[in-house]
């Protein structure tokens, strides 16, 4: 398995070598190259078509968020080539304003995917034929997996009785069914210690 992804590598190097910008085979034998964005089209037709690669099927389209890195998106993409019996994972690196080239001229496929990652991080695909959110409401406002997202979201919805339809309102945390009697977890310990008494009242 080692020898033929490394032949790949191999290949990716002699033809795509101003898309390419590396090329590391981890320990699980697990293909992962990095491409530069204005590239990220023809290197994937490249994959596709090329018949040492044949990577016909894409499985998967992500990306993850590094909030204090300059260019702060990686965009990751998986794809199968089951006449090779290979699987490989492309990425590349944006900025947060930074556009990303479709790659549904190639992978029709790759339409909700790319939904789904403009959705969850904000990251925006140039080119695509419909690009608008997928997961959550149209109205709905910030990118869910961006790690400076809250956790509790912006605001919550529900459905009222008297205006018959949904409503959104500011998120309110409520701890009304929380007691706190303020003692240390150490309340049975046959040595009491300073602080641990319960709050007076």
């Amino acid at each position: 398995m080692r020898d033929a992804l490394n032949d790949l590598v191999s290949v990716l190097e002699a033809k795509q070598a101003d898309a390419l910008v590396s090329a590391e085979i981890n320990p699980r034998d697990e293909l992962e190259v990095y491409v530069t964005p204005a590239h990220i089209v023809d290197f994937v037709d490249f994959l596709k078509t090329h018949p040492s690669c044949q990577f016909t099927t894409l499985i998967d389209i992500t990306a993850v968020d590094y909030p204090d890195r300059e260019k702060r998106f990686d965009v990751v993409y998986h794809f199968l080539s089951m006449t090779q019996n290979q699987r490989i994972r492309v990425k590349l690196s944006v900025a947060e304003d930074e556009l990303v080239d479709s790659i549904v001229s190639v992978h029709p496929s790759a339409n909700w995917p790319e939904r789904e990652v403009f959705d969850m991080y904000g990251i925006l695909f140039a080119n695509h034929p419909d690009l608008r959110r997928l997961l959550t409401d149209y109205g709905f406002k910030g990118h869910p997996l961006r790690k400076d997202f809250p956790t509790t979201g912006y605001v919550e919805l529900r459905y009222d009785e008297t205006e018959k339809r949904v409503v959104y309102e500011p998120v309110k945390l409520t701890q009304e069914y929380r007691q706190f009697d303020f003692m240390s977890p150490w309340e049975g310990a046959e040595y009491i210690l300073p602080g641990d008494e319960k709050k007076e009242a």
